[in-house]
Parts: C-alpha cells; sequence; structure tokens
C-alpha cells in the first residue's frame, strides 16, 4: 500500500486543478467586449489540470461572424510570450449561427491572454481577454488506476527477482541436466540481493516523489497572507504577503501593482453575519510598502475584509480576512468611496428582491427574467435607474470610469465577485491585454450621456442565498443598491 501511496503523490503532481482567480468561490470568467462590430458574451472555463484545455463560450450578438479563432498567449506584464504555432478553430453550434463553442490549451500557471478572432461578413476583427490560470489543488488518482499500477509494479518487480536468480542459477545448467544444490543456492542468493537491490530502488524512488509531491504542495496557490489592524486615529492597516504563484526569481518584478479604475487596491468592508453595512473603499499605500487609509464613519460590528489588487502581470487576486470593528467617528464619505446601509440578510432568500430604493429618493429596478438564474451560465444582470416619480433617469455619471460597479456576495461569504459592464475580469487586466492599453476604460469620463441602465455579465458558481450590490453614480454622490436572490 505504501508503494500504491508512492505511485499516487507522481501523479498528483501532475493533476493540478486551475481557475479563474479574479474573485472568491468561483473560477468562470465572464467577458464582454467588442472585436469590432461584433460585439462578444464570452464564457472561458479553465481547465482542471494544468496544462490543461479550457472551455470557451463565445455568442456574437451583433455582425455577422463565419468563424472564431483562439490564440492563448503567456503574458508577462511586460511583453507576450511568443504565440503558440497551434490554434483553435471554435465550432458552431448546430442551429444557432451566433454562437460558438471550442477548446484551448492553457499550459502553464500565470496571467494568460486569449485572443479571440472574428472572421465574417464585417471582415476581420479581434478581441483578447485575461484568463488567470494557477494550481489550486491536487487531485487524488482514481482507485481503479492506483490497483492496476500497483498490480502492475509488483509483476515488474517479482519478473526482475526471477530473472536475477534464473541468470545465474538454471540459465548456466546444461538442458536436460538437474541443477545441483550449488547452482540452487547461487540463484537464491542472486534473488536475495535483487530484492533488496529493487526493495532499494522502490524505497529511494518513494522518498524522492515525497520530496516532488512537497515541491508541488508548495506551488499550490493560496492568495498572498492578507492581515487588517486598526490603529489610533481610526486608521486601518493592511498588510499584503508574499505571493504563491511566482515562484523564478526572474519574476520577481511582476510582484508590483498597477492601478485598476485609478486606485491600487479595491477594499471592501461587510459587516456579517446581517450584511446590512458595506462599505467600498480604497487605501493608499504606505511607506513600508503595507496600505492604510483613514476610515469613514463606521457602524461597529464584525467585518469581512476583501481586497481586490492586479499585478504587473495582469494576474488579478482578492483577499480576505476579518476584523472586528468599534463605532468609528471619521470622516463622511467622499470620492470614490462608498457605504450601503441595507435591511438585515435573511436566508434563504424567499423571494427575489426586484426594487431598492436609493437615498436620494430615486430607486434601482432589476430587470430579472422571469426564469431563475442558472448556475454556471452567463447572464446579463440589468439595473434601471428611476426617478421618484418612477421615469428613467438622464443623469447618471461614470463611476470610477465605468457606468457601475456590482458586487455578488453569498449568505456565507464564500463567494465574492466585483464585477464591471465589462464582466468578471479586471479591468487593469483587460486593459493590458489590448492592442492600445489605456484608451479602453477611459471613454466613460467623457460620455455626455449615460444610458439608465447598467448590465453585468456573470454566473453564479453555486446555489445558496445571495445579496448584490449595485453602485451607480449621480450629481457625483455614489448610491448602492441592494437585491436579495436565492440560486437553485
Amino acid at each position: 500500500m505504501q508503494t500504491r501511496s508512492r505511485i499516487s503523490l507522481l501523479l498528483a503532481l501532475l493533476l493540478l486543478t486551475t481557475a479563474a482567480l479574479a474573485h472568491i468561490g468561483t473560477t468562470d470568467v465572464y467577458c464582454e467586449g467588442d472585436a469590432g462590430p461584433y460585439h462578444l458574451l464570452v464564457t472561458v472555463r479553465p481547465p482542471k489540470v494544468i496544462p490543461g484545455l479550457a472551455e470557451v463560450d463565445v455568442q456574437v450578438t451583433s455582425g455577422s461572424a463565419r468563424s472564431i479563432k483562439l490564440i492563448p498567449i503567456l503574458t508577462t506584464g511586460k511583453d507576450d510570450s511568443l504565440a503558440p504555432t497551434i490554434d483553435e478553430f471554435m465550432e458552431q453550434v448546430p442551429g444557432d449561427k451566433t454562437s460558438f463553442v471550442g477548446q484551448v490549451w492553457l499550459m502553464a500557471p500565470g496571467s494568460w491572454k486569449l485572443q479571440t478572432e472574428v472572421d465574417g461578413e464585417q471582415g476581420k476583427n479581434s478581441f483578447a481577454l485575461p484568463v488567470p490560470a494557477y494550481a489550486q489543488t491536487t487531485v487524488p488518482m482514481q482507485k481503479s488506476l492506483g490497483i492496476f499500477l500497483l498490480g502492475f509494479m509488483g509483476f515488474l518487480a517479482l519478473s526482475a527477482i526471477s530473472i536475477a536468480g534464473a541468470s545465474v542459477g538454471e540459465s548456466l545448467v546444461p538442458a536436460g541436466v538437474a541443477p545441483s544444490s550449488a547452482d540452487i543456492r547461487r540463484g537464491r542468493m542472486a534473488m536475495v540481493v535483487a530484492t533488496v537491490l529493487v526493495t532499494g530502488i522502490i524505497t529511494l524512488g518513494g522518498l524522492w516523489w515525497r520530496r516532488q509531491a512537497a515541491r508541488a504542495e508548495n506551488k499550490v496557490y493560496s492568495a498572498p497572507q492578507f492581515t487588517a489592524s486598526l490603529e489610533s486615529g481610526g486608521r486601518l492597516s493592511l498588510h499584503v504577503g508574499k505571493n504563491s504563484i511566482f515562484i523564478h526569481p526572474d519574476e520577481e518584478w511582476s510582484m508590483g501593482l498597477m492601478p485598476d479604475h485609478g486606485h491600487l487596491m479595491h477594499l471592501f468592508l461587510l459587516r456579517v453575519p446581517n450584511m446590512d453595512r458595506f462599505y467600498h473603499l480604497h487605501p493608499e499605500v504606505a511607506a513600508d510598502g503595507s496600505f492604510s487609509l483613514a476610515l469613514p464613519a463606521i457602524s461597529a460590528g464584525h467585518y469581512r475584509v476583501f481586497a481586490d489588487i492586479v499585478r504587473k502581470s495582469g494576474f488579478a487576486e482578492t483577499m480576505t480576512t476579518n476584523i472586528d470593528l468599534p463605532d468609528i467617528a471619521g470622516q463622511p464619505i467622499s470620492g470614490d468611496d462608498s457605504l450601503s446601509d441595507a435591511s438585515i440578510f435573511q436566508a434563504p432568500v424567499q423571494n427575489a428582491t426586484v426594487t431598492s430604493p436609493l437615498p436620494d429618493g430615486s430607486r434601482m429596478v432589476w430587470e430579472r427574467d422571469a426564469a431563475p438564474p442558472s448556475i454556471s451560465k452567463l447572464t446579463l444582470f440589468r439595473f434601471r435607474v428611476e426617478d421618484g416619480q418612477g421615469k428613467t433617469v438622464s443623469d447618471l455619471e461614470p463611476y470610477m470610469g465605468m457606468m457601475g460597479h456590482a458586487e455578488f456576495v453569498n449568505s456565507d461569504q464564500s463567494v465574492f465577485a466585483h464585477v464591471h459592464p465589462a464582466g468578471s475580469v479586471s479591468m487593469a487586466a483587460l486593459e493590458l491585454m489590448q492592442p492600445s492599453s489605456g484608451d479602453m476604460m477611459q471613454h466613460g469620463d467623457h460620455m455626455m450621456a449615460m444610458p439608465a441602465t447598467v448590465s453585468f455579465p456573470f454566473g453564479f458558481p453555486k446555489a445558496g442565498s445571495y445579496r448584490l450590490f449595485v453602485q451607480i453614480k449621480r450629481h457625483g454622490q455614489v448610491e448602492t443598491g441592494v437585491f436579495d436572490t436565492q440560486v437553485m
């Protein structure tokens, strides 16, 4: 059984699962974007082994596409690695000319650019989206395979011992002549020596595989250690530990951070278990490399803390911790910071919330489908803002360069996703992947008019009760709609 365990460790080294990292508890990547005249809704399901095949679904909602080609490129943040010689054409879904499905290899952990090239009646155009890939855990060997390999190894070991004994014993006796007692002793002695050698080889091999398995465990991704502490004067101090995915010295540079929506960190405080107070804040980097901010007025309670950062390679990370806070008489919320004062969350949710009042007297309406949301299926979550008389407004403003932000949290906080109108991907990483980086998100700051409806492409990763925080900006103030739903 020890031998079988060693073989299991060997295969476990090769079976490392991957997932999209942008959030907690959700692995699929959802993105909405344009390849020239072609408007695309893209879902990427990362492989469960690495190297492995990622499953990709693309829906073309505008333009007429004939074919779509996928090209995965491992990006370093400075320049892209050479594109692979093999790319994959997606298959058109039978009976649906707008939907395509395909698979693409992700060969190593890190930040990948998935270039989607569309060819159709409107010509050829491309769109690139970020797909983080990383080792998440090891997968145990199938029991049947372990039994087979254990038996096969036993057969080979016994065969080697038998061959050693015969080679110096009976094989030296002429045909038709019975082996002497000396021949038999010599053969048995050879089998003893062979047994010691085979046992030693298996033992040393087992030790080597254990070391390799330990190294593999060290390479399994875990979010950086993240701590939060309250300092004097109501100042929150945040410390980010080392990222475990960067294991090569020449990759250490990519540990640096790049701003996302103009901030190096997006911090979310959620009072639990009631989920009735929610803060979206933006700490600054301190002199020692930690993060710090003067807290606004905070209500006392136990808070779940989530923090989003983006590495220079485009690798996005979400870290979490807990903190108990007293009542803090801080300054009023200002700038890009925001808060939401909601009702006490009660799970399971009996009836989905479709209307949420806003502090200025207006309201936000969830334009949800009649059917309940499906698990792991891309859905456009649409929210419309109305004034006190029920008329759609025309004065929405860009919030950090975008129409809005949304946070999806389930009742036990095992799922947390910070989502944008472009999807669940980091906007800084998405900008990095485009040919003209930096032009993509800035247009929102110069929009003369914005629609009253904002949508977010996302898919719930599992069943349960969820609370959604949807943030928009009007009259220079950030306002948050709160919605509850049950996902079956």
